[in-house]
């Protein structure tokens, strides 16, 4: 996909005929709607400068009343790796097992170098094009790419710097031990622009939770990173390693906000007794979980985990790639998801559903009082053809403008 968007403004400059959610309308004592009005937001300096009583009489740049929302960020994506912009190939039956993947990637990867730059950036578009301006994306670190991966990804991101920013994970796809890759970790770990280490599957795939795990967690303390790790196994192993985290976090106060588990399939198996026990210690840990959501039928507790407040972070995860085909870079496709799986129907809920497009970032309090934009805030934001945030998210409607750091980049 091309750049779907012009740029219609950059630096000093307003917009008027905003549409923006200023309230409830409630029927007794029960949300039925959402009040909105038109408003002119001043944008300076990549922030929100002001937001301020309509002047539709103003030399201010049209927003023809669309509905502006914060910009989507998507938390868990592998941007360094797609098919996508490349004929299409659905998965095949031989590869069964994460070892199975490996071994395939280790053939694949050195063609795959030779357009990641450019399939990169096609990817960002899509994303682009739904309205995410964000994303925490995983970058492989494996012996057979080396740092390769990383550098294509970098160059990717500096040629949209202007419309798309991103936190890098190193991600150790082919295991730690089970091929070279411990050296190349620390390498990256060293690097300014790499904000976590990466994990996966510790005991399947390198035969030790503890021993990757002490790596794992000595690296991010060393040098000052986050930790970000694929945790697919269930049972026992899943969740030894994850206390095994959250035991981490609790005796180094420092890691704590800064450890995520990603799919943490794991929780999905639980009874309810068990799942309440083990988001209390992600709370009590500040251990957050990242998630594509659903997986072959795997359903998440999601909101057993937001009830103790565990920082739940949602992401596309692979988009149309060797691993799965089903990705969409659509984030508000996947706060559309959730409120169906969890059955979240009134409009209080598909307006809280939101935040799992924005991450956390919603225009109202639950009250119904406005708590964003507000001046100072980051001047990331969407225009969408929406009445409110609920048909935002029920309807998955068209983005019409693309904002991020202040440039604005409206719908060719």
């Amino acid at each position: 996909m091309q750049f779907p968007y012009q740029l219609a403004a950059k630096g000093k400059y307003s917009l008027k005929n905003v549409r923006l959610e200023t309230g409830f309308e409630y029927e007794n004592e029960e949300v039925t709607g959402t009040k909105t009005d038109l408003f002119s937001i001043d944008i300076e300096d990549g922030k929100i400068k002001a937001v301020k009583i309509n002047e539709p009489a103003s030399n201010a740049i049209d927003a023809k009343g669309y509905l502006m929302l914060p910009a989507f960020r998507d938390m868990h994506i592998h941007l360094d790796k797609t098919l996508y912009g490349l004929p299409w190939q659905a998965l095949s039956p031989k590869r069964r097992t994460v070892k199975d993947m490996i071994a395939y990637e280790q053939e694949i990867i050195p063609e795959l170098l030779k357009t990641s730059v450019e399939r990169a950036e096609q990817l960002i578009n899509l994303q682009q094009h739904y309205g995410t301006h964000f994303a925490r994306t995983h970058f492989n670190i494996d012996p057979t790419s080396g740092l390769q991966s990383l550098e294509h990804l970098e160059q990717a991101l500096e040629n949209k710097k202007d419309s798309f920013k991103a936190e890098l994970v190193a991600f150790p796809q082919h295991g730690v031990y089970y091929t070279d890759t411990a050296p190349l970790l620390k390498e990256a770990a060293q690097l300014k622009s790499v904000g976590f280490i990466g994990g996966l599957d510790p005991l399947s795939i390198d035969g030790s939770i503890e021993k990757v795990m002490d790596f794992t967690v000595q690296l991010a303390l060393d040098h000052h990173k986050g930790i970000d790790i694929h945790l697919h196994e269930v049972g026992e192993s899943g969740m030894k390693t994850m206390n095994y985290l959250i035991d981490k976090a609790i005796e180094n106060p420092e890691l704590q906000g800064k450890i995520f588990v990603s799919h943490a399939f794991a929780l999905a198996h639980l009874s309810p007794k068990e799942t309440e026990q083990i988001a209390e210690r992600l709370a009590e840990g500040k251990v957050g979980i990242a998630s594509s959501v659903p997986f072959k039928g795997t359903v998440m507790p999601i909101p057993t985990l937001k009830k103790y407040g565990v920082n739940v972070l949602i992401g596309n995860d692979n988009v149309q790639d060797y691993w799965s085909t089903f990705g969409s870079g659509n984030m508000l496709q996947k706060a559309n998801l959730i409120a169906e799986l969890y059955g979240y129907a009134t409009e209080l809920a598909l307006s809280r559903a939101l935040q799992f497009a924005t991450q956390s970032i919603l225009p109202l309090d639950e009250k119904g009082k406005q708590q964003w934009p507000k001046a100072g805030d980051e001047a990331a934001i969407i225009l969408t053809n929406a009445s409110c945030s609920a048909e935002a998210v029920s309807r998955m409607t068209t983005i019409e403008a693309l904002m991020n750091d202040g440039n604005l980049f409206w719908r060719n």
